[in-house]
């Protein structure tokens, strides 16, 4: 019998895939274990290759059911958001643009957009999710997000990124600390200070960057704490437990008993850019863009 490949074996094999248990995934998607037996079977038969090793005690995918679970993911999530462009297009609407951002992206640019796309393009919907880098990356490759804001000089094939804002870096310091920016003259003030630093996993190029202030001056930080908020990296600061490098940006908006010094007079800079998938068809993500341009 000649069997063509529906929509369904797609989710029969994800909820396998995903749990690596008949009896679960069979209960996930409210249908008997033997019938979603004979669908996977039936789905290895039309592709002509086995997707799961299995054995009395576990599941496990082959590596052309690796390779396919991810390709099923993608299709399902672009399949759904299409569903939703469909709708809101239909609805006289110009669709939804998903959008990742690094916290110090909310300072500006991220609020500039949203403002924007109110006044000349109010019929854009957005949705905004706080992302590491590598997160953010991940989620445009597998179409979950139209666009990020990131702090990466170099992405992935198949993205385009592009900078949109340039920073300076401030020194964070307890508010009682000798140094102010009178006094202040070079990072190498505090060479033998504690660091707290953005985790280097939630944003290298930010971390690396740091490290390089630092050797200039000639001595390598020692990084007693690390996070990926802002907030706990000055709360940190402020019970004295360590000082900071942050973008300027970032000194609105929190109420701590810290100071900011601006290191103006340092060649590093803090990059933020925007970064797509090249052929994103979102009509929405474009008008975004050209508002970014002009910010």
């Amino acid at each position: 019998m000649n069997y063509q490949i529906e929509l369904r074996h797609f989710i029969y094999f994800l909820a396998v895939a995903e749990e690596l248990h008949y009896r679960k995934a069979a209960e996930k998607l409210f249908i008997s274990q033997p019938g979603l037996s004979t669908q996977i079977k039936q789905m290895e038969e039309i592709l002509g290759t086995q997707l799961f090793v299995r054995d009395k005690k576990k599941v496990s995918l082959t590596p052309a059911g690796e390779f396919l679970k991810k390709e099923v993911e993608f299709i399902l999530n672009h399949l759904e958001q299409t569903k939703k462009q469909v709708k809101l297009i239909g609805d006289g609407q110009l669709g939804e643009v998903r959008i990742g951002f690094l916290g110090s992206a909310m300072q500006n640019v991220v609020p500039n957009l949203l403002l924007g796309l109110k006044e000349k393009y109010p019929t854009v919907h957005t949705t905004l999710e706080e992302l590491s880098n590598r997160a953010q990356i991940n989620a445009i490759l597998a179409d979950r997000l139209d666009l990020g804001f990131v702090r990466l000089s170099r992405v992935p094939k198949g993205l385009d990124v592009k900078p949109v804002f340039e920073d300076t870096f401030s020194l964070v310091l307890p508010a009682a600390h000798p140094l102010d920016e009178k006094n202040f003259k070079n990072i190498n003030q505090v060479a033998n200070e504690d660091f707290i630093l953005f985790s280097q996993d939630y944003s290298p190029m930010y971390y690396d960057t740091v490290l390089s202030i630092c050797e200039d001056s000639g001595f390598v930080p020692n990084v007693s704490h690390k996070s990926v908020h802002a907030q706990t990296i000055f709360k940190l600061v402020e019970n004295k437990l360590g000082i900071a490098i942050v973008p300027t940006t970032l000194q609105h908006g929190f109420q701590m008993k810290v100071k900011f010094i601006e290191m103006k007079n340092i060649k590093q800079r803090a990059v933020l850019s925007m970064v797509w998938k090249t052929d994103n068809r979102n009509p929405a993500l474009q008008k975004c863009m050209d508002l970014l341009m002009k910010l």
